[in-house]
């Protein structure tokens, strides 16, 4: 079965992202629908294969929102808005975005620029597998975490302890798991170390966010929280 191409909508108005999504599940894609800044950054996870973003959003525009994700997202992103100016159009180009139709728009014309870049974008389609939150990207790829922008070194092990839990969000994982995943059932050494490591990852964290990313389950083991 042919595999569907996976398009990310960010609107504020409803009534755009659902006349677009349901034309767009007719024409066979998978549908994603993000009413601001916030709810894109959790819908990154999809790893769109394209991207139709609004500038005119309430909140973080979409101006502001392709700026903090084009280092992070290869995918095309295409604004949509009902502003016309020419520096608006250079604005757009220049942060990252890779076309621009303007409001109203004919549905024929955007259906037919969606394919037109899906089909250039195949030509390099080595994507970079992230996990995206309002303040969080990890990079698996390239083993690297940012924090509202900052950069967070973690040693091989730490990285892969957060690999493991946050590829699971949710699942809980006891210790012994961890060190038998992660260093091998011929690992020399004790579980008692993922809790050391663990508290590591945890002020590295702290360094930059109040959030507590990785949650205790007390007489179990650590998850990743969603």
């Amino acid at each position: 079965m042919e595999q569907k191409y996976k398009i990310l909508i960010v609107d504020d108005e409803q009534s755009i992202t659902d006349m677009l999504k349901l034309q767009l599940e007719f024409e066979n894609y998978m549908v994603y629908t993000a009413g601001n800044a916030e709810e894109a950054m959790e819908k990154l996870s999809h790893c769109p294969d394209l991207i139709l973003l609004d500038i005119n959003m309430a909140g973080m525009n979409g101006i502001d929102l392709c700026i903090s994700i084009r280092e992070f997202v290869t995918c095309p992103i295409l604004f949509l808005t009902a502003r016309v100016s020419e520096q608006d159009k250079i604005n757009g180009l220049m942060v990252g975005g890779d076309d621009y139709i303007t409001k109203p728009f004919s549905m024929d014309e955007l259906l037919a620029r969606i394919s037109a870049h899906l089909r250039r974008e195949m030509r390099t389609r080595s994507k970079t597998k992230s996990r995206f939150s309002e303040e969080l990207i990890i990079d698996y790829s390239d083993r690297s975490l940012y924090i509202k922008g900052h950069s967070v070194e973690l040693s091989n092990k730490e990285f892969e302890i957060i690999q493991l839990l946050s590829m699971n969000a949710g699942q809980v994982f006891d210790r012994e798991k961890i060190y038998e995943r992660i260093w091998g059932i011929d690992g020399n050494g004790d579980s008692a170390v993922i809790k050391e490591h663990v508290r590591k990852i945890r002020l590295k964290f702290a360094e930059f966010t109040e959030k507590n990313y990785i949650a205790t389950v007390w007489g179990v083991g650590y998850k990743w929280v969603k």
